[in-house]
């Protein structure tokens, strides 16, 4: 049977650029980073004071305080996102709501972990009569996809992939699997994370993991800059809508992007730290070109996990050059959490947005604070500011923790 064509049909984001996947789009565009001071908690005396923090968000905008109450704010995020990319698709659940071949892959790092914490301490010093009835819920991180299915009657498939930073893209690449196997119409697939609590960051601050450039916070994630001290963590969600080409056809949606690939692979290395010349990113990448069908050289850009750390940075400009031999110097490289951070399990579906936008706007998103690229780092990475091109097709990378590399290909609908 000839697998379906699969198309990004609309797309929703929230993240700490914007409550909207255009105003998302038009920071990164502009290269206005969404870095800050973090104002959630507390950060008196530590050694990391900064995040990307979703600006001017309230659960009280958007949600009754029922709604609040039960859901974390990565369920919530993803509610958002999710019900703007269906409005950005045309597409209206019915009275008996999307249906039973609609489904939800919406993947998640730490999913409910924040109420995990608050709950360890109510049970701790106010005992287990004091324990909120929706703790176990809140900390699914399952229910993200559950609430989505919910609100719009998607009875399809319906997952949740937690693999760390590569959640978002191994959601998007899996869903597309499921409509190509013909188990389904429309997926709505990303991720989502709301990352940013004390017990979050110190943790992450433990690992030596994070930028301590605290006094610039718009300056202290530089991807492949030689004075890069760590990535900034972020929060947010990004949600595409995939359907069958027969589905959109029928129904007279509009094709956004094509997704044309996928690859997935594991470093079988070290728990987070990737292997010589991140060889198992290398193997994501071949196996997306060859899931496509396309050589190296039809790629004109790729979205880099480019995390602002010193050992990916290196690691994955030696992958391209690996893949892509001398197409490499001709690519354009960017890494857009020089301006959101990093989301972590969001990262990916926020990124597949910021992809599928560059693809109908014909813009390179930049690299900013890129001032003085490290040894190792020779690519072009559309230092400070974008430029418009004419891109026919484009790859988005995420590597998470664990080894996980999850890399996907978009096509231009008229390439």
């Amino acid at each position: 049977m000839k697998q379906s064509r699969v198309f990004i049909t609309g797309v929703g984001a929230v993240g700490p650029c914007g409550l909207d996947a255009p105003s998302c789009w038009e920071a990164v565009r502009a290269g206005q980073s969404g870095i800050d001071t973090i104002r959630g908690f507390d950060t008196t005396g530590w050694p990391v004071r900064i995040a990307g923090e979703v600006p001017g968000y309230d659960p009280a905008d958007h949600f009754d305080r029922r709604r609040a109450r039960r859901t974390e704010r990565f369920t919530q995020y993803a509610l958002l996102a999710a019900a703007e990319a269906l409005a950005s698709a045309g597409i209206e659940a019915g009275p008996d709501g999307l249906g039973d071949r609609a489904g939800v892959y919406v993947g998640s790092g730490i999913g409910g972990t924040p109420a995990i914490a608050r709950n360890a301490i109510v049970l701790r010093e106010q005992g287990h009569r004091r324990m909120s009835p929706f703790f176990i819920p809140q900390t699914l991180s399952n229910m993200a996809g559950g609430h989505i299915a919910m609100a719009h009657g998607a009875r399809g498939p319906n997952l949740c992939i937690a693999t760390a930073c590569a959640s978002g893209n191994n959601s998007i690449g899996e869903a597309a699997r499921v409509i190509r196997a013909g188990d389904a119409d429309l997926m709505l697939a990303g991720g989502a994370e709301g990352s940013l609590f004390d017990l979050g960051v110190a943790g992450f601050m433990g690992m030596k993991a994070l930028s301590k450039r605290n006094d610039a916070p718009q300056q202290a994630c530089r991807p492949f800059d030689r004075d890069r001290d760590g990535f900034v963590m972020a929060e947010g969600a990004g949600i595409v809508v995939l359907e069958s080409e027969a589905h959109m056809r029928r129904r007279g949606g509009r094709p956004l992007a094509e997704l044309l690939g996928y690859g997935i692979s594991n470093d079988a290395h070290h728990i987070t730290a990737p292997p010589p010349r991140h060889a198992g990113a290398a193997r994501a990448m071949q196996l997306a070109l060859r899931a496509a069908g396309l050589a190296p050289e039809a790629v004109d850009y790729i979205n880099a996990h480019g995390t602002s750390t010193p050992a990916n940075d290196v690691a994955e400009t030696e992958a391209i050059h690996d893949v892509f031999g001398a197409h490499a110097r001709r690519l354009a490289v960017s890494s857009t959490k020089s301006v959101t951070g990093h989301t972590l399990g969001a990262a990916g579906g926020i990124e597949a947005v910021l992809c599928t936008l560059a693809l109908q706007d014909g813009f390179l998103p930049p690299t900013i604070n890129l001032d003085n690229p490290s040894e190792g780092c020779d690519l072009d990475y559309v230092a400070h500011e974008g430029r418009p091109a004419a891109l026919g097709v484009v790859m988005s990378n995420a590597f998470g923790f664990g080894g996980q590399n999850a890399v996907i290909l978009l096509g231009h609908p008229d390439r």
